[in-house]
Order: structure tokens, then sequence, then C-alpha cells
């Protein structure tokens, strides 16, 4: 805003001609008023300067530290937002995995060793007649002896790996070496027996029981129950694809307490001689996934339980 000309009467700056006075030839009183008048002027535009200033703090494009204030407060909304979506999220999948088993793990496969019994080295149980049982205790066919030993219920749980979902109707074939350490069908003493063999369907919960006695420690190898999971029991009994092969476990403490019974006196030295840790098949992990979850005692009989995901 340009200074306003100090008002005045018009006669006041004409000559005696009627001619107009020029600024500079008019005087110290015209000098002081238009000093004045500047002065006013160069403070109504500082107050507007301020007011204008004012009005931008208030109203205008916000400051960088309002902005940057803002800005963090929109990010903290935005991550308490996301914090509180993901939180959701991962109920929602925690809510959804209760469905599942998380520690169902997949059975390692295992060695079926020398003496299966299945056909795939030398003789076959599997397509005999009576192979089908929940008693393996006795032999079926020509011979009735039954194995002797501290009583053993075996209860092995199929479940689907990738769903958790029990596998009902699948078929389970068990075997394991006598009191003595024979094998039916293999060893010389049993040679004629094929007990402590037998093949059972898979109930709705996903499991195959067997009525056995415990087995014994051999030289070089932890005491173990061998078995074969098959898709159905025709298959079992035809030769037909085997799902998973694989071996169970026996614990340490039960198989001492079984040992120092009448009968198993020569596994009390074998077992002091190995280890879940240095066997053979069970050495590479100690057997964590196929260790048999036991209830009972040696004089009224033991049940060895297992869940394996296939």
């Amino acid at each position: 805003m340009a200074p306003r000309t100090p008002s005045a009467p018009p006669h006041e700056w004409l000559d005696e001609h009627g001619n107009e006075i020029e600024d500079h030839d008019r005087g110290l009183v015209y000098d002081l008023q238009t000093l004045v008048d500047r002065r006013r002027a160069l403070t109504l535009l500082g107050g507007l300067g301020v007011a204008g200033a004012l009005a931008a703090c208030s109203t205008g494009t916000p400051s960088a530290a309002s902005t940057g204030s803002a800005t963090s407060s929109s990010t903290s909304a935005s991550t308490s937002s996301a914090s509180t979506t993901s939180a959701a999220a991962g109920t929602s999948a925690a809510t959804s995995g209760d469905t599942a088993d998380a520690d169902l793990v997949e059975a390692p496969d295992e060695t079926a060793g020398p003496y299966p019994g299945d056909g795939s080295n030398g003789q076959n149980v599997l397509d005999d007649s009576g192979i089908v049982r929940r008693d393996i205790r006795s032999s079926f066919g020509s011979s009735a002896t039954t194995a002797e030993g501290v009583p053993l219920t075996v209860k092995l749980r199929v479940k689907d790996l990738a769903t958790s979902s029990a596998l009902v109707g699948a078929a389970v074939y068990v075997w394991h070496c006598d009191r003595d350490g024979n094998y039916s069908l293999y060893s010389r003493p049993a040679a004629d027996e094929n007990y402590l063999r037998g093949v059972q369907a898979t109930d709705e919960s996903g499991t195959a029981t067997f009525t056995s006695i415990f087995p014994a420690c051999y030289p070089g190898r932890w005491p173990h129950i061998h078995f074969e999971v098959y898709s159905k029991v025709s298959d079992a009994t035809s030769s037909g694809p085997i799902v998973k092969t694989s071996q169970i476990a026996l614990p340490q403490a039960t198989c001492e307490a079984v040992y120092a019974t009448t009968g198993y006196e020569q596994s009390v030295g074998n077992l002091s001689q190995v280890s879940l840790q240095r066997d053979n098949v069970f050495g590479d992990d100690g057997g964590i996934h196929q260790l048999a979850t036991m209830s009972g005692s040696a004089s009224s009989g033991y049940t060895a339980a297992l869940t394996i995901g296939v």
C-alpha cells in the first residue's frame, strides 16, 4: 500500500498565480504530515502481516511440526489398526488350527528288517487264511503254539498327516520277536510258527489294536515292534502297495520292569549293551517320533500306544 497524500484544503498548496506547488516546495508542515501518514501506513501493514501470519497458523497449510505430528498420529492409528487386524487374523488362524493335531508328525520310514513275512524276503504270511486277527499270541493253521510272556496290548492310531483325520478302515500289519528273541517263520526254534504276526483294520478312531506279549531285547537292537500300514485290508492280504513301513520303540523303564520277570533273563544283559541313541534304527533321533506311551504293569500287563501320521 502506497502512503496517501496528506489531505488539505486545495488552496493551501497553490502559489499566487493559482498553480499547484510541487511536493518538495510545500515546506516543513507538509513534510511532517507526510512522515506521520507513512508511519501509520507501516503500522497498518505490520498489523496485517501479523494477522495474516496468525491466520495462516490457524487455517492455512500446516507447518512442518504440525504435519509431522499429524503424520505420526495417522501412522500410529494405522499401525494400531494393522496390529488389531493382524491379531484378529492370528486368532482366527489359531482357532482354525485347533481342529488339527499340532503334535502329529509323519512316522519315519524304517527298514522292515530281515523277518517281515510279507513276501519281500521269502516267507509270506499275509496271504494265509487267519492272518486278519486281533490276538496274535498263538500260531494259526497247522500249529497252535502260544507265545508266552508279559501281556502287551498294542494300539497304533493312524492319521492323515495333511488333515489330522483318523484313517478309518486302513490296515495295519504288525510283527515282532518272542520272549526268547526269535521271529516266527525265520528263526530256527520258531521256523514252524507264525505267531506274533497279524493284520487289523483301523476303527472309527483310526486305531488298530492287537493283543500280544512283550518282545525280548536281542543282541544289537533296541526292543521294538515292526509295522506296515496299507490303505485297506485287501491290500495287506494281496501284496498291495504299502503306505508306510516303520517301527515302534519301547521305553527303557518298561523294558527294565518286564525283563526283571521270569523268562526274560537274557534280555537283561542285551538291554544293557544297547541304547536308543546308538540303535541302528532309532539312533538318528532317539526314536522321538516312534516311542510308545505305556500304561499298566509287569504283573498285569502293559498297553503300548502310538499315534502316527502317514
